[in-house]
């Protein structure tokens, strides 16, 4: 599966060859795949490995090629691609209209919609729109050297992530999907934002050592913290974002074991996606080069 999505990239132009395939290579995006869905069909695993894909290429343009360095520089790439997510993956100006991120974009959505429902894709579609603004916002604050407040971080910060898209292809790729009631019920909706705040910032803690020293970002949950305290003392906040994580995890559990324990067994497909991609999220981030 590796193989085949690292040819989806080359051959919609993604990437073409060099550092940033290597790149590519050392994120792993099918084996972080294969962790967060161990159980899912290789043609909807694909669907997700293509994904998390294009969010790292999409991150690391913005991260570290300059292309989220400044709101007007990255503005004319959201709008291509907001046009691409208006028509749900179909084309408007003819191939390569929106560069490869949209060709590769329109792709995944057109595969949403050949193996979901009308609903799912009208949800990836809404979430990977709240992801392409949301880094319009880190765009402005690196214009301003701007460092959000924590509250402001971590609301931002589920977006960001690209979290939500995924959880979306990975309850595809298990073959479980909550209807439109279950997916409104506040149980559901508080483990969905403890899931996703609990990836991200599980991310932030290993990374943070290799943004820190390339280039220092305050789009990290160490970072954030750092600043909002006196002196800002690395070492302290990384014992704050550690324990945050642990507080928020022992609240999922918590979540989590009263949902299920209602009984109502639709809902399994979905906690057992956040519960993967949690633990998901860690054992790749061990072992994968990404931030090595």
């Amino acid at each position: 599966m590796a193989q085949e999505s690292t040819e989806w990239v080359l051959d919609l132009g993604l990437i073409i060859s060099g550092h940033r395939l290597r790149r590519l290579h050392r994120a792993d995006a099918a084996g972080l795949a294969g962790r967060a869905c161990p159980e899912g069909s290789v043609d909807r695993l694909r669907l997700l490995a293509d994904l998390i894909s294009w969010l790292f290429v999409m991150d690391d343009a913005c991260d570290e090629d300059g292309l989220g360095d400044a709101p007007t520089r990255l503005a004319p790439t959201v709008a291509a691609l907001l046009d691409v997510l208006d028509r749900h993956g179909e084309a408007a100006g003819g191939p390569g209209a929106a560069g490869p991120l949209g060709d590769a974009l329109a792709d995944l959505c057109r595969r949403v919609r050949a193996v979901g429902t009308p609903a799912m894709l009208l949800r990836f579609v809404g979430e990977v729109r709240e992801y392409l603004l949301a880094l319009l916002w880190e765009a402005a604050n690196r214009e301003q050297g701007r460092v959000p407040e924590l509250a402001e971080y971590v609301q931002m910060r589920r977006h960001t992530g690209g979290v939500h898209p995924s959880f979306t292809l990975t309850e595809l790729a298990a073959g479980g999907q909550p209807g439109a009631a279950d997916r409104a019920a506040p149980a559901l909706v508080a483990l969905d934002l403890l899931a996703a705040d609990l990836v991200c910032w599980c991310n932030d803690v290993f990374s943070y050592g290799k943004e820190s020293a390339d280039q220092p970002d305050g789009h990290n949950l160490v970072a954030v913290i750092a600043a909002g305290r006196a002196g800002g003392d690395e070492s302290a906040a990384l014992r704050a974002a550690a324990d945050r994580f642990n507080e928020s995890l022992a609240a999922y559990l918590t979540t989590e074991s009263a949902l299920l324990a209602a009984g109502d067994d639709s809902l399994r497909p979905a906690v057992t996606a956040r519960r993967n991609w949690i633990r998901a999220t860690y054992d790749w981030s061990l072992r994968a080069a990404r931030y090595a």
